[in-house]
């Protein structure tokens, strides 16, 4: 469609943090007009229907919200899901470095690929932080089916000069190759690097500085990696690096502390380094169902919040056991209920939206369907399941919402959009 295209629904955004004072944005009868796949307008039906006079209206029957955001998530992992046994050093020997050697095959990559977004698009996700392999061919996979699909996907080769023989680099080609892929997929459709040491333990020194200078060297890119996820990692990476205050000061003494830095999990840390995350404006990607089944432990998002950090939620799948960031939410607000806090539904849809895409450096661009943002959003069935429809009948707006982010997954998602086409619409 090239002109304006208009969607009459019930729509809700939270584009700004409620726990910072955010309004959240709803209307019951909505109108929401798109063109070349970018919001133009976002309001009350009534104010705006006369405002375009002869565009096309299409009648959306549920909630729209925006598209999901995933700040970290494992595509080479996802045929990995739901692998039984171990925590996360021991997980990661027995299941996921022999499924990641499996990327050297270009035609093994693209299958699992094309998969893995088509997964995303039923779950209601358009807009992702990816982890992908040592291999550079597992990157291009990735954005080539990206670029057909037209999603907003970051990404990038995955550095690790100490990894297991069958998914190692090395510091030089670590970096070569990691600068031929920015120069191919720069400025391409709605895709975004980030460079991507796995974590401390799988990178030398040398090769840690060297994605310091990697993200120096381009102000566009991402740096991503994990961070205190377990305990068994933390103790390991203080013998190899025992001068370091913290974990996050191993990172921080190779350059990858920084505003465009996001590091997965984060579940121990002390007051010194999430301070020092606030000031830098890294950001966190807070994995629950990950952390739960690998027994890493339990995220404090209030002691995240009072630092200052910016956080997103990701599925981290396959240590995760959904693709859905409805569901991994509803282990959001279980993990806060173990810690004394609670998650509320508007705050938790803001975190898989706007926080997320904050957390991405994209904030500007989608996560609220303001005007000027691309029109990425889905469109929510309350009714999806006979449980859900008895929940939500003659529910308001927050138990609704609520409803979905504890009882809802895939099967309430009725149709994602994509910059204003509909991308996946669930079976009839």
């Amino acid at each position: 469609m090239t002109g304006p295209h208009a969607f009459r629904a019930e729509l809700l955004s939270v584009p700004e943090d409620p726990a910072q004072g955010g309004t959240v944005r709803h209307h019951a009868d909505g109108l929401m007009v798109v063109e070349q796949g970018v919001v133009v307008a976002f309001g009350d039906h009534a104010d705006l229907a006369p405002r375009f006079p002869g565009v096309a209206v299409e009648r959306l029957p549920g909630l729209v919200v925006p598209g999901f955001v995933d700040t970290h998530i494992h595509y080479p992992q996802t045929d990995r899901i739901a692998a039984y046994g171990g925590q996360l050093l021991e997980w990661l020997e027995r299941h996921i470095f022999p499924a990641e050697a499996a990327f050297a095959d270009r035609g093994h990559a693209d299958a699992v690929a094309g998969f893995f977004l088509d997964e995303l698009l039923r779950n209601g996700t358009t807009s992702a932080l990816v982890f992908a392999t040592v291999h550079a061919i597992s990157v291009d996979a990735l954005f080539e089916a990206a670029l057909v699909r037209n999603m907003r996907i970051v990404s990038g080769k995955v550095l690790m000069d100490l990894g297991p023989e069958s998914l190692r680099d090395s510091v030089e080609s670590g970096r070569t190759e990691s600068e031929a892929l920015i120069a191919r997929w720069r400025g391409r459709g709605r895709l975004g690097y980030a460079v991507t040491p796995r974590f401390a333990l799988t990178s030398s020194d040398e090769q840690l500085a060297g994605a310091g200078d990697l993200v120096a060297a381009h102000p566009d890119v991402l740096m991503h990696t994990h961070l205190a996820e377990n305990m068994g990692e933390i103790a390991a990476v203080a013998d190899r690096f025992p001068t370091a205050l913290d974990y996050l000061d191993v990172y921080d003494r190779f350059g990858l502390v920084g505003p465009r830095s996001v590091f997965a999990h984060c579940v121990h840390m002390e007051d010194r380094a999430l301070a020092r995350m606030g000031l830098a404006g890294s950001s966190i990607a807070f994995c629950p169902t990950s952390n739960l089944f690998l027994g890493s432990g339990l995220f404090d998002l209030a002691r995240a919040d009072a630092h200052g950090v910016t956080v997103g939620i990701g599925t981290d799948v396959g240590a995760g056991t959904s693709f859905s960031l409805l569901a991994t939410l509803g282990e959001a607000y279980k993990v806060g209920q173990m810690r004394g806090t609670g998650l509320d539904p508007f705050r938790a849809l803001h975190l898989a939206t706007a926080g997320g895409a904050r957390a991405l450096g994209l904030g500007g661009r989608i996560g609220g369907l303001l005007p000027g943002q691309e029109a990425d959003f889905v469109l929510l069935d309350p009714a999806a399941t006979p449980l859900l429809a008895r929940r939500t009948a003659g529910a308001d707006l927050r138990e609704k919402l609520f409803a979905l982010q504890i009882l809802g997954d895939d099967r309430a998602i009725a149709r994602t959009y994509v910059a204003g086409h509909c991308a996946w619409r669930r079976p009839a």
